[in-house]
């Protein structure tokens, strides 16, 4: 066993501060200090809120037609702008690769870094984290360290909940006495994996604070609760107990949907929505590398509109498994056309990719007393898929797409957007300027 194996694993957390909303930040300056929300597909609900909006009384969730008085007094709102956000995290977590090989993304503003044998101690790599990150990127951020995983997230809860400790804390090193007592004022709902759904139930019975779940009998936790409960229990003691992945797991299923700006009658304007969701989710089966072997195609009502209600969803078995678009898309098509129904205001649509796996061609099922199995047509298709998905990858999501996915003006399936600021980083008509 070598030098760097027998020391304390140290595991670091880092998330973006407000992430949608320093994203909007970092592209216009003169939003820094002003109370900014971002609102959820549709222009919903409060997505993601500053600290000058959380000191107005915005909750997280809040409907926007019940809070929009308050642009009177300062608030502004902008639409949510995935297309930045996602680019936006793809820049910080480049920068933040650069202090450790073993970086697990965790979501889109948030992952792990294992800094284990890293010379320095804990805080001074969490303040450079800090430091670079905000300069190369402007995003600000705050670092949690700890033996575990659990520890690492709880560090960051405290990392943001305390101003002393300047966006850095760091919990490795520390004796199993120190340890409770850093933890012992930490409600049980803000420990990583228990939340407000379990949280009742444990402070009924006693544990209420992290430094309770890391003390209380794991068999009891095991026997009463789960055990995910149980290993949470271990890791808040210091014990590793939740595996490392360095590449995320590849999803079974794929989904994408949305909900509508307007209600929808006409079967044509579902066909042009189905159409780019299912563009959308061939796209990311791509990407992982995978096919699918049969699709879900869905249309509901809304429950919160008056009149007639419906919801209908179909399941198109694939004779072969296919990453292809035109094929995809033919099967959702039909899919549609069979689920839909007139008369109703259809509020939601959307297309799941079923029975996910991996694209090998050697395992690929051929079909049984076909004369033609389409190898060569299979083969361009491939090809085709994958200079689209490359154009796109270079020049911007939907650069290249299916007439059908192209939505006609006033389509009243594209989401309400009144507020969304530019696509600053991934447009060139939108491209920032400095003057």
């Amino acid at each position: 066993m070598d030098t760097q194996t027998r020391r304390p694993p140290r595991i670091a957390l880092i998330d973006g501060n407000s992430f949608y909303c320093a994203c909007e930040r970092v592209l216009c300056p003169s939003l820094e200090g002003r109370p900014v929300i971002v609102l959820s597909n549709n222009d919903g609900c409060a997505i993601a809120r500053t600290t000058e909006a959380k000191a107005m009384g915005i909750a997280m969730g809040a409907p926007w037609f019940k809070i929009r008085h308050l642009r009177a007094r300062g608030l502004v709102a902008l639409s949510a702008n995935f297309a930045l956000y996602g680019d936006m995290s793809d820049r910080m977590m480049r920068v933040i690769g650069q202090f450790s090989p073993a970086q697990e993304c965790y979501s889109i503003d948030e992952c792990f870094l294992d800094l284990t044998g890293l010379p320095g101690t804990g805080r001074d790599i969490g303040t450079r984290i800090r430091q670079r990150v905000l300069r190369w990127v402007g995003i600000p951020t705050c670092v949690g360290i700890g033996a575990t995983k659990t520890l690492a997230k709880l560090a960051n809860h405290l990392a943001k909940s305390l101003p002393r400790l300047q966006g850095v804390c760091d919990l490795s090193g520390l004796g199993q006495a120190e340890l409770m007592r850093a933890i012992r004022h930490v409600p049980i709902r803000e420990v990583w994996g228990v939340g407000r759904r379990l949280s009742p139930d444990l402070e009924a019975s006693g544990i209420r604070t992290a430094a309770d779940l890391a003390q209380a009998d794991p068999d009891t936790l095991r026997r009463r609760y789960s055990i995910v409960l149980a290993r949470t229990a271990r890791e808040l003691c210091g014990e590793p107990a939740i595996g490392w992945a360095d590449v995320p797991l590849p999803k079974q299923q794929i989904m994408s949907t949305r909900s509508f700006g307007l209600p929808v009658r006409e079967l044509t304007e579902l066909e042009q929505a189905i159409s780019l969701f299912t563009s959308r989710a061939a796209e990311k089966l791509r990407r992982q590398h995978a096919q699918t072997a049969a699709l879900q195609v869905f249309i509901r009502t809304s429950h919160f509109q008056t009149g007639p209600q419906r919801s209908d969803s179909t399941v198109i078995p694939l004779d072969t498994p296919t990453d292809s678009t035109p094929r995809l898309l033919k099967a959702a098509l039909r899919g549609l056309r069979s689920a839909f129904q007139p008369g109703f205001d259809y509020a939601r649509a959307g297309v799941c990719l079923l029975d996910v796996r991996p694209a090998i061609p050697a395992q690929r099922q051929g079909v049984l007393f076909d004369d033609d199995p389409r190898a060569d047509e299979t083969a361009r298709s491939g090809r085709a898929m994958a200079v689209v998905d490359a154009l796109n990858q270079r020049f911007g999501s939907q650069t290249v797409q299916r007439a059908s996915a192209l939505p006609q003006p006033g389509a009243r399936w594209q989401m309400r957007q009144a507020h969304r600021s530019p696509n600053y980083t991934t447009c060139w008509e939108a491209i920032a300027e400095v003057k």
